[in-house]
């Protein structure tokens, strides 16, 4: 069979949405790109009727990809389900592509009931619930529906092995991809200011960062820190921040949007998560040149060339993350060589290009 003919019948991906993150983010991206290519992709938003839902529906129709939604009434809803099949049965997909557990459990077991043709799992992040004793199993069952098992980074894939019991060796690897923007200027600021960007919960590591913050200081006295997100944690970071004594050393930002200004405005971004499907920010920030200071989980030293363009530390070891602060607040020159070779890696290595070009070609492999 042809390239051409194998791109014949609908292409349909599946989500549950609640708003615009990594996942959703990559979605934007890669959906319209796969269209570009002649493929006939359309998206079947699984939703809760949340605003964030709608504001990602809105902004993928406008680039041009048609879009149906089934509310769920709760995780398990016997009613969404025969909806997810009417449509399966109706629209008779070639290939159905399930991002995340709720289609995958929605979407899978229905794809397999209507017979699709070719499915595929894609598994996008970490997630404490998978410690869970029994969801391990209840995953490999859904996902054994599944013809095509892909992960975002190696590092996931090791993570669903350990946890949950899956072949490591049975996904296929498809990173995320980010599009370069022109004006990515060298840091020149003569304060070593870092930044950290991402939601305030626990599993992104802000406790530990403050933590090592503050041993850094007693190095490094001039160095501050700018936190970017929203999140529970917000007061009680703020009340530990200041019992630290880095009440002046902390700026903590809110939301932000677009991000890349307040990247431009740092040193180096700083990634402390203890939990990490792939580590979207890493990337973002070494789109704009600047270094990046990562923990050593998921995707992240797929990402951060250690040493090269910036640091991997332990996970949740404030110690060796005050180390890698210290280091770029005491040479902001070599913190700069960094982040130039960061964007060259990110450029060359992980660009949105690239990345779609993996799904295409998984897709391609199956149908040809």
């Amino acid at each position: 069979m042809s390239r051409r003919a194998a791109r014949d019948g609908l292409v349909l991906h599946v989500q549950k949405v609640a708003g615009i993150s990594g996942s959703e983010a990559h979605l934007l991206q890669l959906l319209p790109d796969l269209r570009e290519r002649g493929w006939n992709v359309q998206f079947l938003m699984l939703h809760e009727d949340e605003p964030g839902a709608w504001e990602f529906a809105r902004e993928l129709e406008a680039r041009g990809v048609p879009l149906d939604d089934v509310r769920l009434r709760a995780d398990v809803d016997p009613i969404a389900y025969a909806e997810v099949a009417g449509l399966l049965a109706r629209r008779r997909p070639r290939v159905l592509h399930t991002h995340l557990v709720h289609a995958d459990v929605y979407g899978q077991i229905a794809g397999a009931m209507a017979r699709v043709p070719l499915r595929l799992s894609t598994k996008h992040g970490f997630n404490w619930f998978r410690e869970g004793r029994f969801f391990g199993l209840a995953d490999r069952a859904v996902a054994s529906l599944a013809h095509v098992h892909v992960a975002i980074s190696q590092g996931l894939a090791r993570y669903l092995a350990e946890i949950e019991g899956f072949d490591e060796d049975g996904f296929e690897i498809v990173h995320y991809g980010i599009a370069g923007r022109d004006g990515a200027e060298p840091y020149e600021g003569t304060e070593p200011r870092l930044l950290c960007i991402g939601r305030l919960i626990p599993v992104k590591g802000h406790l530990v960062l403050l933590r090592a913050l503050a041993q850094a200081r007693v190095r490094a006295p001039g160095l501050v820190l700018d936190v970017a997100g929203q999140g529970p944690l917000e007061p009680a970071l703020k009340a530990y921040a200041s019992a630290l004594g880095l009440s002046d050393a902390v700026r903590f930002l809110g939301f932000v949007s677009p991000i890349q200004g307040v990247i431009e405005n740092a040193a180096a971004v700083v990634v402390p998560s203890l939990g990490e499907g792939f580590g979207m920010v890493a990337l973002e920030a070494m789109e704009r040149g600047r270094p990046v200071i990562a923990s050593d989980v998921g995707g992240l030293p797929e990402i951060v060339g250690d040493g090269e363009t910036g640091f991997v530390v332990p996970a949740g070891d404030a110690e060796a993350l005050a180390d890698a602060m210290v280091a770029h607040a005491t040479d902001l020159p070599r913190a700069a060589e960094m982040g130039q070779a960061g964007r060259r890696r990110a450029l060359e290595s992980f660009t949105q290009e690239r990345s779609t070009r993996g799904i295409e070609a998984l897709y391609l492999r199956q149908l040809t």
